[in-house]
Parts: C-alpha cells; sequence; structure tokens
C-alpha cells in the first residue's frame, strides 16, 4: 500500500493494499477502507466508519467525526460510506447518534462538493450531488439522485424526494417533493418538474407527463393536498398514472413537515 511517511495510522484501521493515503492523514482505529480508496493529503477519518471501494476524499475533510449534538455521549455510533463517491476540500460528515438511530449513510456514487456538511443520522442515497456549502442538519434524508445547491441550509427532519433539484440560496424547512425543480424568490416554491435532470436520468415521455399532470392536481388545481391525493391515486389505480406518480403521492401524504408547493 501507499501510506505517506507523515500519515498517521492507528492500529486497528483497516487500510487495503489497493488504496492510497497522502501527506498528513489521520486514520482512527476503527476505521475500515474499502479496496482502491484514496486520501489525497490532510484527510481526518475517525470513529466507527466504514468506507466501500473507489471513495476519493481530498484535503481537509473531516469524515465520521463526532456528531454535533449536546446529547453526544462518546457512544460507539458509527458512519457508513458506499462505493465510487468523491468528497472534496473542507467537507465535514458527523457519525450518527445514539438518540437518532447511531448511523449516518452515505450511498454510493454521489459528489460532495467542498465545504458541504452532513449532520449526524443523516442518510444520503445514491447518485446525490451536494454543492458547495450545503448544509444538511441531523436527521436528513436525501434520495437517490437528488441535487442540493450551494448554500444550502436544509432543516431537520426534513426528507429531499428522489430526483429533486434545489436552487442555490434555498433555505429548506420542509420536504422537498420527488422530481421537483424547487427554488427561492421572496419564499420557498417549487417551480414545476425537474425535467432536464429527469430526462438525463431516463425517465420516458410518457412519465414526465404523468408526473406534469400529477404537479397541476397538487399545485394549481382548487384542490386541497388531501383532495389532489385522492384524484392521483384514482388515476394510479385506473391505470393513467404509473408507479413515479404513485411514489409521488405517497411521498407528499407522508410527510410530516409538509412539502414545499
Amino acid at each position: 500500500m501507499s501510506i505517506h511517511p507523515t500519515a498517521i495510522v492507528a492500529e486497528g484501521a483497516v487500510i487495503p493494499e489497493s488504496c492510497t493515503v497522502g501527506p498528513f492523514c489521520t486514520i482512527g482505529p476503527n476505521v475500515i477502507l474499502g479496496e482502491r480508496c484514496e486520501l489525497v493529503s490532510h484527510v481526518v477519518l475517525d470513529g466507527h466508519t466504514t468506507f466501500g471501494e473507489d471513495n476519493r476524499i481530498f484535503s481537509f475533510a473531516c469524515l465520521g467525526i463526532a456528531p454535533q449534538d449536546l446529547k453526544y455521549k462518546n457512544e460507539p455510533t458509527k458512519l457508513t460510506v458506499g462505493n465510487g463517491n468523491t468528497f472534496r476540500e473542507y467537507v465535514t460528515i458527523s457519525r450518527g447518534t445514539a438518540g437518532g438511530g447511531g448511523e449516518t449513510k452515505i450511498g454510493s456514487g454521489c459528489l460532495i462538493m467542498a465545504y458541504v456538511h452532513i449532520g449526524h443520522d443523516s442518510s444520503i442515497g445514491n447518485g446525490c450531488i451536494l454543492a458547495n456549502a450545503a448544509t444538511l442538519a441531523g436527521h436528513v434524508t436525501v434520495e437517490d439522485y437528488a441535487s442540493v445547491g450551494a448554500l444550502n441550509p436544509v432543516h431537520q427532519f426534513c426528507t429531499i424526494g428522489t430526483n429533486a433539484y434545489i436552487g442555490g440560496g434555498t433555505t429548506i424547512t420542509q420536504d422537498v417533493m420527488p422530481y421537483s425543480l424547487t427554488s427561492v424568490r421572496r419564499e420557498n416554491r417549487a417551480f414545476g418538474l425537474n425535467k432536464v435532470g429527469l430526462e438525463r436520468r431516463g425517465f420516458t415521455p410518457d412519465e414526465i407527463k404523468q408526473l406534469r399532470a400529477a404537479y397541476k392536481l397538487l399545485q394549481t388545481s382548487k384542490m386541497n393536498t388531501t383532495q389532489a391525493i385522492e384524484a392521483i391515486r384514482a388515476k394510479v389505480a385506473s391505470g393513467e398514472f404509473g408507479e413515479r406518480v404513485a411514489y409521488l403521492a405517497e411521498f407528499v401524504a407522508k410527510s410530516e413537515r409538509g412539502v414545499i408547493k
């Protein structure tokens, strides 16, 4: 393995021979790296932290650090990371807390840009992009292929739905609907479908048409949210709408903080 002589690797850390550990990195005793991981330089890995394969971590990132929670009493909580992620400079990710399930999770194929913070007990799906200085409080869920914009603060316990795109500088205090393009003017609003992103993800024209029709029921009809959900479910039951729309309706129905419309 390639470990720079200035790196500090605690006894007990698991580092495969295919990994590269650059100058001035610090790796704690309970860290497990998968094959072909690269730590560029000045990286800190701590806690019960496990990485999959092919992760790349840039300078001054601190991953698996103790949560910023006054209730935390040094319990052996976890950070679990999948495969093929990129963590840019100064990213901080806290491990979980006993009261929040004990684990922070990062999926696979994510791009986590510079200065991003991911708080304790959060869950990031696969293929997500978190742009520069996005700040996720504890217990945030980001579903697969969602994009969180630069300088976005996200409130505790919010869920960002799959394939959603959030514009830069948007403060998120409620759940973000799947497939939506959400940004800020005087107040947060969902401006419709994330059409470009959905096309890139291979959504068919018919699926996009169905989602657009469902969004009209939720956003521009005279029905309230409960009535709109019932109307959407009826169309799903009749076969007019497919599984993508069914997921959207269930996401809105189970939201505890309400959704941005």
